[in-house]
């Protein structure tokens, strides 16, 4: 696509940022709050990365405790591997984070997660993300 003019390529840019802005917009994910923060201790199930519209691959758990199955939302993929952690099935952990709603499911926000005595902080006491 070749644009003829400098108003043509403006209104192009403009064009693109108002999709960007948009989707961003649709995609926003809930804020952390801390007066719902929960810990939660269970065992990976599974390691679940998703790539949402546009973006690039996040980190979820899920965490059994008996019965019950817990989805975590940890951090961007590139913040773990750049950390040097790996979760597996099997890993005993404990979470504290942010239990809420993301398209009508409980999630936890995790804020820390502790593995083999090891903590990863993933975002700090006023949940902003560390990464």
């Amino acid at each position: 696509m070749r644009l003829r003019s400098p108003i043509h390529k403006q209104l192009f840019t403009l064009a693109a940022m108002a999709l960007v802005a948009t989707s961003a917009l649709a995609q926003a994910a809930p804020a952390y709050d801390a007066a719902n923060e929960v810990k939660v201790k269970g065992t990976v199930d599974e390691v679940k990365l998703e790539t949402p519209a546009g973006g690039k691959p996040v980190a979820y758990l899920i965490l059994k405790n008996g019965q019950d199955k817990t989805q975590v939302f940890i951090c961007p993929k590139t913040f773990l591997d750049d950390m040097g952690v790996k979760f597996a099935p099997g890993d005993d952990v404990q979470v504290t984070g942010s239990k809420v709603k993301l398209g009508g499911n409980d999630v936890i926000l995790a804020r820390e997660v502790v593995k083999s005595g090891d903590t990863l902080t993933v975002r700090f006491n006023d949940g902003k993300p560390v990464w």
